[in-house]
């Protein structure tokens, strides 16, 4: 091998392991959770007169205490939970770290997927990187109709 074809080479090998070790950093980013959440349900809302109305069937992961859902509407992205009997809390699903769409929840706990910000159901913050609470929405419920006020 001749002096140019063992410094082609080796400035490949020294590339390869460069590239790899960048790889290796981003897989392990400080800033991705670690503990991801399963990916929430999600529901279609109507929107009219300044509400959002959702239909809340029997089978819907809203239907029971403790459940939650991503319903998602014209007027935005929301985040809800029966929190107690014909009880809802809504927010926004737009986490205050980076407007990411929160879409994972489990352990009556909603999680960004991306830096891993996590809200209670009543939408204050129980880890960050995330320091401000969502923004909360007034609801009522009736007849297995759900409705948020925006």
């Amino acid at each position: 091998m001749d002096r140019r074809g063992f410094c082609i080479n080796a400035c490949q090998l020294a590339s390869l392991v460069a590239v790899g070790s960048l790889l290796e950093g981003c897989a392990s980013s400080p800033t991705a959770p670690s503990d991801s959440q399963a990916q929430i349900a999600t529901l279609t809302g109507a929107v009219g007169n300044n509400v959002v109305t959702v239909n809340v069937p029997t089978n819907s992961a809203l239907a029971t205490v403790g459940g939650a859902a991503l319903v998602t509407s014209a007027n935005g992205a929301f985040l809800v939970a029966q929190v107690s009997q014909n009880t809802f809390n809504a927010m926004t699903a737009i986490c205050t770290h980076q407007g990411c769409t929160i879409n994972e929840f489990g352990n009556s706990v909603f999680q960004c997927e991306c830096h891993g910000s996590q809200f209670s159901t009543s939408g204050a913050v129980v880890r960050g990187p995330a320091t401000q609470p969502l923004q909360r929405f007034n609801t009522t419920f009736a007849g297995n109709v759900l409705t948020i006020s925006v």
